[in-house]
């Protein structure tokens, strides 16, 4: 038993170091290569805009991930241990959840404390509670979809697959890279059915004073969104077998 909680202990230590990498690598790469086009095009400091969308990075991919933990219970029968306990399996999937996105929003604070160095400032510091908010929102809504995915599946290679085809596409096209105003009609459509969007655009208000979407309205998606993801996760571990 020792050993299981030892090798978790250290997973989880490994995966929160590891994923600081990719957002860093946006953050100083990205953000200070594309600067000066950005600056040109007037579009002002591309480190202003870029840093709500990398931390909404950080927050979604650390919280789907998190449903390699209950793959990795499931081989090892500690899923089973956990069924058999007197709670309910909603219970169990919500404390699944709330730890996922614990862990991620932790992350999204770390990485908002390194954009510091990078010269970000946020616009207004009386507005930092609406921004913690709003990385709480996203967090516990892709730590709910990544529940939700691993409760329906068994193998460990597969849900990273699963995971990049969904998640991939969604931080793309959420506006976390690009402005929203002057895109076409297509790929504003696909953003606007993207819930990411609305959870970038909201700490992009928070952070920046600016956002194509009113915060209230990225408050009510993310919100039901969530319930909607909550109540399927509900549905999909009464299906897991003990």
């Amino acid at each position: 038993m020792w050993l299981r909680q030892w090798k978790r202990y250290i997973r989880k230590k490994s995966r929160i170091i590891g994923s600081l990498g990719q957002p860093l690598l946006f953050l100083f790469a990205l953000g200070f290569g594309l600067s000066p086009i950005f600056e040109a095009a007037g579009g002002g400091d591309y480190i202003q805009f870029l840093t709500p969308g990398v931390i909404a990075m950080t927050v979604l991919f650390t919280a789907v991930f998190t449903g390699m933990e209950i793959i990795w219970d499931k081989q090892f029968g500690f899923m089973k241990e956990t069924l058999v306990a007197p709670v309910t399996r909603f219970e169990i999937m919500m404390g699944k959840t709330l730890g996922g996105a614990t862990v991620s929003t932790i992350q999204g604070l770390l990485i908002f404390l390194v954009t510091f160095i990078a010269g970000f400032r946020p616009e207004s510091y009386a507005m930092l509670p609406l921004a913690f908010l709003f990385l709480v929102l996203i967090a516990f809504m892709f730590s709910a979809i990544g529940t939700v995915i691993a409760a329906r599946l068994d193998d460990m290679q597969a849900f990273p697959l699963i995971i990049n085809f969904v998640i991939q596409p969604l931080f793309f096209l959420s506006g976390a890279l690009f402005p929203l105003d002057n895109i076409p009609n297509v790929l504003r459509f696909v953003t606007n059915m993207n819930p990411l969007t609305y959870g970038v655009e909201g700490l992009r208000f928070a952070l920046n004073g600016q956002s194509f979407f009113s915060p209230l309205t990225s408050i009510f998606v993310l919100v039901g969104v969530t319930i909607a993801v909550l109540l399927t996760g509900i549905y999909q571990f009464s299906k897991i077998e003990i």
